[in-house]
């Protein structure tokens, strides 16, 4: 029975010929053996050797095998019992499974079944200890820098960068594709900022109706227009003193571009409507996914603007580039949503870790974290099995039309259209089940439907 270690059994048995046959038989398998004749001694072995598995007999000297279990789970609830006796029933059988044992096996012992059923504890052993060293690493990990988890090349460079543009008043154009972590990197830079303890305010150029973004950026005054029956402030009043954060910016009107322009070089806004100018200290962080220099080559983003914005450009890395971080993140989502669904999932199996590694991961961190929500509550024991994952990563060619080709030169936004129309093609136009799997917001969808025209 191969194994990274000895994993340590203690048996449990007033026998003393059933105690040798099993500790000789258990060597033989690899294991390290101790060995108990009684509750006392039980439990004076399990301080002592702290063994990862106990197999003991039901009917004892000074307990029963059924108190040592419950006394066992009090001092470890993971430590797995597999309790063995020469007069099972039906009714001890429920009993013990409820009180957490493992499994229940009755004498004789049929060997070949004892082997089975260890080596699928031995798999769960290994599972925990992978589990323990990844929960360690993500403790460690957060306490490092703020709410991030990842400490790959690409993120260190990250972490570095904000580090550095968080204590100036410089703007900062963070780029990257949907779902890498744009808006968590803008409220990290703001919280390590002087500004910290004033407003962050954020507003997503893309999920706001066009002939509505002027209103929300600028503000405005009771009967600027039809409908607006109050004075609304603009986001820049509304983060006076404080941070705002333009995300999806290369979506924003083109001609509302100039204004905004105006509004960053003067501090100074004038609400719709409105005769009065109002002066604002608000530092401006921004955000794309598209990669600007090309949207202002396709005259979606005004140079004038891209360059005012684009004092310091912090570019998040996606998660197929991350390396290891993919493991940290799971393990990291996986203990969020059992708190969140009142769940004990340990983590995921190894079959279902080198799936989630060999998906490409289009949504990137956004598109990882929906898939862990499902597998959690999906999850019915302790682990994430292949099965908790949605079929388009357990089977990612099972799809017609998977593959996508683009040719040499492809700019980026005919590649993100393809993408998208293709999607919603293998989703049958399900909007919200393409924008899951793409990481983006439904509204992000139907925004960029219809500036491709299509209905």
């Amino acid at each position: 029975m191969a194994k990274s270690q000895a994993n340590r059994v203690l048996v449990v048995d007033d026998e003393e010929a059933m105690r040798e046959v099993l500790e000789l038989r258990l060597q033989e398998w690899g294991f390290e053996v101790y060995l108990a004749g009684d509750g006392e001694e039980a439990r004076r072995q399990v301080q002592e050797k702290v063994p990862d598995l106990v197999i003991s007999d039901v009917v004892l000297p000074d307990l029963s095998g059924l108190d040592l279990l419950k006394q066992l789970k009090e001092g470890d609830p993971k430590r797995p019992v597999l309790l063995i006796t020469a007069h099972g029933t039906v009714e001890l059988a429920v009993e013990a499974m409820k009180q957490g044992a493992r499994d229940f096996l009755t004498k004789p012992l049929d060997t070949a079944k004892l082997k089975s059923v260890l080596e699928a504890l031995e798999a769960d052993l290994l599972a925990q200890r992978k589990t323990r060293q990844r929960v360690a690493e993500v403790g460690a990990d957060r306490n490092r820098f703020g709410p991030f988890v990842g400490s790959s090349k690409a993120m260190n460079e990250v972490y570095s960068l904000i580090s550095e543009v968080a204590a100036t008043e410089a703007s900062v154009l963070i780029t990257g594709e949907s779902g890498t972590g744009k808006e968590l990197a803008a409220r990290t830079v703001h919280a390590l900022s002087p500004r910290s303890d004033e407003t962050f305010v954020a507003i997503n150029a893309a999920a706001i109706a066009r002939e509505l973004m002027e209103s929300e950026i600028f503000g405005h005054e009771k009967g600027a227009f039809t409908g607006a029956t109050g004075v609304r402030q603009g986001c820049f009043e509304l983060a006076h003193g404080g941070t705002l954060f333009l995300d999806e910016v290369a979506e924003m009107p083109i001609s509302l571009q100039p204004k905004l322009l105006r509004v960053l070089e003067d501090g100074r806004v004038r609400r719709l409507g409105g005769s009065r100018e109002f002066q604002f200290d608000t530092r401006v962080l921004a955000a794309t996914n598209q990669e600007p220099r090309l949207a202002v080559e396709e005259g979606r983003l005004r140079s004038d603007l891209y360059y005012r914005l684009n004092v310091f450009t912090l570019v998040m890395p996606p998660l197929r580039d991350r390396g290891r971080d993919l493991e940290l993140l799971v393990q990291h989502f996986a203990d969020n949503f059992n708190v969140k669904h009142g769940s004990r999932v340990e983590g995921p199996r190894d079959e279902t870790l080198e799936l989630l590694r060999t998906y490409t991961w289009p949504g990137n961190v956004r598109e990882l974290r929906n898939v862990m929500e499902r597998a959690v509550v999906l999850a019915k024991g302790p682990w994430i099995e292949p099965a908790h994952l949605p079929p388009y990563i357990r089977k990612p060619d099972s799809a017609s039309g998977a593959n996508i080709v683009l040719a040499a030169g492809t700019s980026l936004a005919d590649a993100e259209k393809e993408v998208i129309l293709k999607t919603l093609e293998q989703t049958k136009n399900n909007k919200a089940e393409a924008a899951r799997r793409l990481g983006l917001d439904v509204k992000t969808i139907r925004n960029k439907l219809k500036a491709y025209g299509v209905r």
